[in-house]
């Protein structure tokens, strides 16, 4: 704990301390943290791991990064302005007559069609593909990585949002109540009701959905989650003695919240954050599978399964997208369980 407090350049309280040594007691959810967040590092440099373009050309005695900047076939004594197309034989030789090429380890982006398959696709795994192709000759593995890095970019910014709005609207609720919960609680139940698959059907049908679309739609929903809990604590802790204090001292029931109330409340709320991330990639995998997720081509896991079902004689699709989405929630589940004993206040007792 020395070394995290140096590393952290700040004075831990013993609470804190307390905590952080509960989280690392739970193995399995210390060592699930650790790698997801190896996994999700990596998928964040997709474009240098899977791409149809060298991540570094030499040519002529200059360098070009084709993975950051687009350049066209001229640029390599090609004859086409158009973007050089880095698998064509003719731009590689002109390539290596005068430099050389450094390949990603995959060298296919989520979209590229393999052209030169030699089979139908779907295609099983090889040396060229290692989990095969899908039935649009496209790689499982750069998909795969790419899939991942938006699941999981889009959890977090879905679980961020609705954990905001959610903490907001249960502290007002909470702290206010009265007339003000009542109101609250009548319209959460109403804004519940709301078919919300059809109302993704019918949306879709009239505009193509893409990330911050689908992000806005399921945002309108999913920040109820953390209602209950944080009406839960501000209801609890709004007569304490502490809080009738500051409020007999004239601090205002912003300054209230903020201060006194939303610190115990956020102890609820991180606990049950791994949950709701859990819940927002399990939904965007949901969409994307029945077909009312990202636009059609974008890497999804939801896609590979749909594509696993459609093509039952090409099992290396559906067990591909059911190990890595089983393997990503539960790791998901297991932090969450380490967060869980962290802040249970009956191991916060020394």
């Amino acid at each position: 704990m020395a070394a995290t407090e140096r590393f952290l350049g700040m004075k831990i309280t013993p609470l804190t301390r307390r905590r952080l040594y509960n989280f690392r007691a739970n193995r399995r959810g210390f060592w699930a943290l650790w790698i997801f967040l190896l996994l999700f590092f990596v998928t964040l440099f997709a474009e240098f791991i899977a791409n149809d373009k060298p991540i570094l050309v030499r040519y002529d005695g200059a360098f070009y990064s084709p993975v950051l900047v687009s350049y066209p076939e001229t640029t390599f004594g090609g004859e086409f302005p158009t973007e050089a197309d880095y698998h064509d034989q003719v731009v590689v030789s002109l390539i290596e007559t005068k430099g050389w090429m450094l390949w990603p380890v995959i060298p296919y982006a989520y979209d590229t069609v393999i052209k030169d398959l030699g089979r139908p696709a779907p295609s099983p795994p090889s040396a060229r593909n290692w989990l095969g192709t899908d039935d649009q000759a496209r790689d499982v593995l750069a998909r795969l990585i790419y899939g991942f890095r938006i699941s999981v970019l889009f959890g977090l910014t879905l679980t961020l949002f609705s954990t905001a709005i959610g903490v907001a609207a249960g502290a007002v609720q909470g702290y206010f109540g009265g007339l003000t919960d009542l109101l609250f609680q009548r319209f959460m139940e109403i804004w519940s009701g709301l078919p919300v698959l059809y109302l993704l059907i019918i949306l879709a049908s009239v505009i193509e959905p893409t990330f911050w679309w689908l992000l806005g739609l399921m945002l309108l929903f999913s920040w109820m989650s953390l209602v209950g809990v944080v009406r839960a604590e501000f209801l609890r802790a709004r007569n304490f003695d502490y809080v009738r204090a500051a409020r007999a001292l004239g601090l205002s029931p912003f300054k209230i919240i903020r201060r006194h109330v939303l610190p115990n409340a956020m102890v609820a709320t991180l606990t049950f954050m791994p949950f709701v991330l859990n819940g927002s990639i399990t939904t965007l995998t949901s969409l994307d599978f029945l077909g009312f997720g990202l636009p059609p081509g974008s890497p999804s896991l939801g896609e590979l399964l749909a594509q696993g079902k459609n093509n039952l004689q090409a099992p290396w699709l559906g067990l591909t997208g059911f190990i890595v989405l089983a393997t990503m929630l539960s790791l998901l589940i297991f932090v969450g369980e380490a967060v869980r004993d962290a802040f249970d206040p009956r191991k916060n007792v020394a």
